[in-house]
């Protein structure tokens, strides 16, 4: 994987993830919208990551971190990329920015029907919690 380049997102790049993500990652989130990306890179401009290979998008991931944890979503990896590092690269890359940042520990939005992804994580060394759920609420239609 010598070729594969990771990166931060510019702000040139967010129509191309949000695209990507509709290709590539299961699920689709209130967030993935332009501005909602807009406002994540101009808050904290490395947290979107992209793995490229000669230019083509192959991956990304958010890794973003609030000064007290570290949170990670939108790991995807291209459908004809995948089992060949890519996603494995990208985390790696957001556990070396979260341990630079000062981050202890790294936790994963992974929906509960994506098998493939929980395999993925797993491999990575994540596991769930099960003492844990997520509560949401929805702040805007």
């Amino acid at each position: 994987m010598s070729d594969l380049r990771i990166r931060a997102a510019t702000p040139d790049d967010l129509d191309a993830a949000l695209a990507f993500w509709k290709l590539a990652a299961e699920g689709t989130s209130i967030s993935d919208d332009r501005a909602g990306v807009e406002r994540l890179v101009a808050r904290d401009p490395e947290s979107l990551l992209l793995a490229e290979r000669d230019g083509e998008l192959l991956g990304t991931v958010i890794a973003g971190f609030d000064g007290w944890r570290c949170h990670l979503y939108r790991l995807a990896v291209r459908p004809d990329a995948r089992r060949q590092g890519v996603g494995s690269a990208l985390l790696a890359a957001a556990e070396e920015r979260f341990v630079r940042l000062g981050g202890r520990r790294g936790d994963a939005m992974v929906l509960d029907r994506n098998e493939r992804a929980q395999h993925a994580w797993r491999a990575s060394g994540y596991a769930p919690e099960p003492q844990w759920t997520r509560w949401v609420k929805h702040l805007t239609d």
